[in-house]
């Protein structure tokens, strides 16, 4: 209804830390005082969701400046200057307006959401960690939680992923936040390798057996 529909978006329940920060001040407020499984239709004014717009946040940059970037400049492109993220609204010859505000400053929020489940578990708030800061393969993560440490053995696919080498860290600080400020041990797994069975290793020595007469043939020949 309001264009704001991504196609390449995950929709669906969420896991969120709620306390942490990571939503807006209104969101994180409704979601203290809800009750599970209650389905609720909020407001969240400007000042406890995104700000009020800032015009100092509305920068011009010239057109050369952008192209030493390699940034084509087209009305509504989402843009990263100097580590900041704007959105281009105006091209002119020569020069290109950037809003730096955040897309929904100025504006009143309305949200609707229900939750489906308090994570209340140790092993499932690590689970729930998992799929907030990494979110694959999250059931082929093991988890054992002990006295003194907690010990998580990874899947095939942490071993390569170069996403799970930044994420661990985040990981391991949301698990001593907000479960138990514990040793923390990731372990991969590595399989020894299988023994050939007899019968394939009988095949292998008829074979070479095979090889090396035919090749005595060919010498006499």
């Amino acid at each position: 209804e309001h264009g704001i529909h991504d196609p390449n978006a995950k929709y669906g329940p969420m896991v969120s830390i709620v306390g942490a920060g990571r939503l807006i001040k209104g969101i994180e407020e409704e979601l203290l005082k809800a009750e599970v499984g209650k389905d609720y239709e909020v407001t969240i004014p400007p000042e406890k969701a995104y700000g009020e717009r800032d015009p100092k946040l509305v920068k011009i940059h010239s057109y050369r400046e952008l192209a030493r970037q390699k940034i084509e400049p087209e009305i509504g492109k989402e843009v990263i200057i100097n580590n900041k993220r704007g959105r281009i609204v105006t091209v002119t010859p020569g020069r290109v307006v950037i809003d730096f505000n955040h897309p929904l400053a100025g504006k009143t929020l309305k949200y609707k959401f229900k939750i489906v489940e308090k994570v209340e578990k140790d092993k499932d708030k690590i689970k729930a960690i998992l799929e907030m800061d990494y979110g694959k393969e999250l059931e082929k993560f093991s988890i054992s939680v002990r006295k003194e440490e907690i010990v998580i053995q990874l899947p095939d696919v942490c071993k390569y992923d170069s996403a799970w080498s930044m994420a661990k860290y985040v990981v391991v600080g949301d698990i001593r936040d907000y479960v138990a400020n514990k040793n923390v041990k990731f372990v991969e797994f590595y399989p020894k390798k299988e023994e050939k069975r007899e019968e394939e290793k009988k095949e292998e020595v008829e074979k070479k057996e095979e090889e090396k007469e035919e090749e005595s043939v060919g010498k006499k020949d």
